[in-house]
């Protein structure tokens, strides 16, 4: 800041500056203040949105696998339905086969059975 100059005998002239010094320092400080609080809070809101982001990703990543979880519980399931009618039809298939071979047997001489007491005496 500038001082006037009195020209009559080249020194400056010592003008009261308290009032508007204080303004300006006051000004000055708490210029400072709002931009160091300004730059701290949007440091704490990217800390935050990263935090925030960070856990969206997971959330995201946690569904995803969950869904992929449930179409393989789905693909499972169809399966063991198919082996359950699979097993089913191949037990109607054996018994059906078990009661042909038993009939065949009954039919056939050589699986007659035999009166091991009469061949003893």
């Amino acid at each position: 800041m500038e001082l006037p100059l009195d020209e009559e005998d080249g020194t400056f002239t010592n003008i009261s500056l308290a009032d508007d010094s204080a303004e300006r320092v006051s000004g000055i400080l708490s210029s400072k203040v709002e931009r160091a609080h300004s730059t701290m809070m949007n440091a704490d809101m990217d800390a935050v949105e990263a935090e925030n982001q960070v856990e969206l990703e997971e959330k995201t990543r946690l569904i995803n696998q969950v869904l992929e979880l449930q179409h393989t519980l789905e693909d499972l399931s169809a399966r063991v339905d198919a082996v359950k009618e699979e097993n089913l039809k191949l037990k109607s298939e054996n018994q059906v086969l078990g009661q042909y071979i038993e009939n065949l047997m009954s039919a056939s001489s050589v699986f007659q059975t035999t009166d091991t007491k009469s061949k003893r005496k």
